[in-house]
């Protein structure tokens, strides 16, 4: 059996309008992860690992390498009702990696209880 390709430059919807196929294409997360404070992995989309580089620290594998490293990173931290996470930085990024790290009030390295990244831009 032969496999097909859809081709499209407008996707339409009977009561929703329609989309340029582009704005699906440039405006969808290419990576997205969600871990615990243990770093283990809940879900994710073109990660091949989480790499815990200590408390409040860690490093994310991509599968597919973005093709730059100029890409668009969200880094969030929920704690209900455990830590406080009051500061997340992006530490380094590179086309096949990118490393966070997260600090409480005190400015001392903290596992938030679930932790949320995506990114946005183009695969390689």
């Amino acid at each position: 059996m032969a496999l097909g390709k859809i081709k499209a430059d407008t996707l339409e919807h009977s009561t929703a309008g329609s989309l340029d196929t582009q704005y699906v294409v440039n405006g969808s997360a290419k990576i997205w992860l969600q871990y615990n404070a243990s770093h283990a992995i809940q879900g994710s989309l073109n990660v091949s690992s989480l790499a815990d580089g200590g408390t409040g620290r860690g490093t994310i594998s991509i599968s597919s390498s973005m093709a730059n490293d100029d890409y668009s990173l969200q880094y969030s931290d929920s704690c209900p009702g455990s830590v406080a996470v009051s500061g997340i930085r992006i530490i380094s990024v590179a086309t096949g990696t990118y490393a966070t790290d997260s600090c409480n009030n005190s400015g001392s390295y903290t596992d938030g209880a679930i932790n949320c990244t995506a990114v946005f831009g183009d695969l390689a």
